[in-house]
């Protein structure tokens, strides 16, 4: 007897990032993993809500796909070549880039 996935399974992951644009980066790279359903993602908090069906992806494949495009999770870390692709704004590993978006 085989178990069908949850189809509209729920996770919360924290993702690194400082403002409007990291937002959008986050959520259009998890948007675009197939069988992500919704994605949102808190400034203020670090923290990206997701609906997503089981069936057709994992959530380590959406943390590549975050990862990729260049924001940290609490489990995988982007490149320095991806990090290094995102808008001088949003530049969340330096201390000074972070203290500006307070």
């Amino acid at each position: 007897m085989s178990f069908s996935q949850n189809k509209n399974a729920k996770a919360s992951i924290e993702v690194d990032g400082v403002c409007m644009m990291c937002k959008t980066r986050i959520e259009k790279a998890s948007l675009k993993t197939k069988g992500v359903k919704s994605a949102v993602w808190n400034v203020r908090t670090h923290e990206l809500k997701l609906i997503f069906d089981e069936n057709k992806t994992a959530l380590d494949t959406i943390q590549k796909n975050i990862a990729a495009v260049g924001h940290d999770t609490k489990t995988l870390k982007a490149t320095d070549d991806a990090y290094n692709s995102v808008h001088p704004c949003c530049k969340y590993r330096e201390d000074e880039v972070v203290e500006e978006h307070k």
